[in-house]
């Protein structure tokens, strides 16, 4: 495929991806769709997926852009604003918000939670305790790489919710690891841990971008007709892709 203009990339994208991320859930369970990037890039993605049936979207970092907090509380409240859908914030990357400006956007009803992807535990105790003084139901989540890690450090200071990249290519271990989680059996997250996410991660932080290209070639070993990444990332060598099998097979073995 040719490379797509943005507003073709704003309206094959949502197209092609929400015929099975809203169609075929069909309201079961909620969809959050991403925004970010240029700011009219993100105003087209805001509008576009909502029309597309999206439930909520994530708002990204503007790329390559470093900004005061104002500018970055100004982005993510036009973002807001650009659909009737509520949006979760994500911090990390070069989109990082003091606890203020997280108490100002908080008092934006559209703002519905903050996804935590920087790993400062002591700002991110604040950013609870701002939604807390909120006094909204407010969606924190831990966003780290493979958050099941640094998990029950984030349900320690209130957050409990977390996303897991493991579930595109193995679910049945990231559903066995929230099943654990949950209950507070920790002899069971420390085997889950031990045999699959640790070798994970090991392999991972071989490569730069690898927290990408390991989850696609992870579906690729499911036999779905994923893609390569785009460049500057780059997919795992034929060696990484065997170890990465290896890894997902004692996954298996462990959840079986």
């Amino acid at each position: 495929m040719s490379e797509l203009t943005i507003p073709d990339r704003v309206l094959f994208f949502p197209v092609t991806a929400f015929d099975a991320a809203v169609l075929r859930p069909a309201g079961r369970v909620p969809v959050v769709a991403g925004a970010g990037g240029p700011l009219g890039h993100a105003l087209d993605c805001a509008r576009a997926t909502q029309k597309l049936g999206a439930d909520g979207l994530l708002v990204l970092p503007p790329h390559l852009v470093g900004a005061p907090q104002a500018g970055l509380v100004a982005y993510v409240e036009r973002v807001a604003a650009a659909s009737d859908l509520p949006v979760i914030v994500y911090h990390r990357g070069n989109a990082r918000f003091t606890p203020a400006s997280v108490a100002g956007l908080l008092q934006n009803p559209r703002v519905a939670g903050l996804k935590d992807g920087a790993g400062d535990v002591a700002v991110a105790q604040q950013f609870v305790l701002e939604a807390g003084r909120s006094g909204r139901d407010v969606l924190l989540f831990n966003g780290l790489l493979t958050a099941e890690l640094s998990q029950a450090a984030y349900t320690a200071i209130g957050v409990p919710l977390y996303s897991s990249a493991a579930f595109a290519m193995l679910p049945e271990m990231a559903v066995a690891f929230f099943a654990a989680h949950r209950a507070g059996d920790v002899v069971r997250q420390r085997a889950l841990l031990d045999g699959f996410s640790s070798p994970l991660i090991a392999l991972r932080d071989e490569t730069p971008g690898f927290a990408v290209s390991l989850v696609k070639a992870g579906v690729r070993l499911q036999g779905m007709p994923v893609g390569p990444v785009h460049a500057p990332l780059t997919d795992p060598s034929p060696e990484q892709v065997q170890r990465l099998a290896r890894i997902v097979e004692r996954g298996r073995e462990l959840v079986a």
